[in-house]
């Protein structure tokens, strides 16, 4: 690996670099694989010896197009964030990501989200349940954070995020034009119980920050506070676990619906 990609690759750990590039990084041999089969746009793969063997064809093919280059699993960690990396490394171009709420039923909405381990489980969790859009408030972290794509085991491919103004958005989104109307649900220590909530055909649920919740600003556009009924002494979940609670309820709630 030349001096050049190596200091563009470690540049792309911050930030403002991925910004001023454009790119992000993909690390490590499942989540690369994963990449390979979607629409992102790959800029170039480092790969080891172990890569290659396994996945021939495919680089074969991305050769005419893009910069790829064998490598050594430790020149993946060092110019990587992996402590250890034996698979592959992708630089790629971050996607115009736009939202479209006529195609989906349910969103999930960001308040604040800090911390890159939890981003990446929400993703994970979003994708599980079949929930493919995520508004993130401005102050949320960076999507394209390596520890959050790391975090999400490959989940990014498939869920479209948003950075926006939260409480603008949700403020004007039932303005837009669409068949029905979104109810706005809020994760919050003093709701409703969780059990006992009406999920209707589209919602948006909205999940705070780890120490301080939903944003004041956002608290007053709220349709339905609910919160995971607590039975035993812990202080309060995290924003994946509860984000985990909630929508297994929404999801189990609509498919016995449907089956009526």
């Amino acid at each position: 690996m030349t001096k050049n990609w190596q200091k563009l690759v470690k540049n792309l750990h911050q930030k403002k670099h991925r910004q001023i590039e454009g790119l992000f990084l993909v690390e490590g041999t499942k989540s690369v694989y994963e990449l390979l089969q979607s629409n992102f746009l790959i800029k170039a793969i480092f790969y080891t010896q172990n890569f290659e063997q396994a996945y021939q064809k495919e680089l074969k093919s991305l050769a005419k197009t893009i910069h790829t280059e064998l490598t050594t699993a430790e020149i993946l960690a060092q110019v990587g964030t992996l402590q250890s990396n034996d698979g592959a490394l992708a630089v790629v171009q971050i996607p115009n990501n736009q939202i479209d709420i006529k195609k989906t039923d349910y969103l999930l909405a960001l308040s604040d989200i800090r911390d890159p381990g939890n981003l990446g489980a929400i993703i994970r969790i979003a994708d599980w349940y079949g929930i493919s859009q995520i508004l993130c408030s401005e102050t949320t972290v960076d999507w394209y954070n390596p520890k959050v794509i790391i975090a999400s085991m490959g989940s990014f491919l498939r869920i479209t995020p948003y950075y926006c103004n939260l409480a603008n958005y949700l403020q004007n989104i039932n303005n837009q034009e669409i068949s029905n109307k979104f109810t706005i649900y809020g994760m919050l220590l003093a709701g409703q119980n969780l059990h006992k909530t009406q999920f209707y055909d589209k919602g948006i649920i909205v999940i705070g920050n780890e120490s301080n919740g939903i944003a004041a600003d956002i608290l007053p556009l709220i349709d339905q506070k609910i919160t995971i009924h607590r039975f035993g002494e812990a202080e309060s979940l995290n924003a994946a676990m509860a984000t985990t609670v909630v929508c297994d309820n929404l999801r189990r709630q609509i498919s016995t619906e449907d089956k009526k």
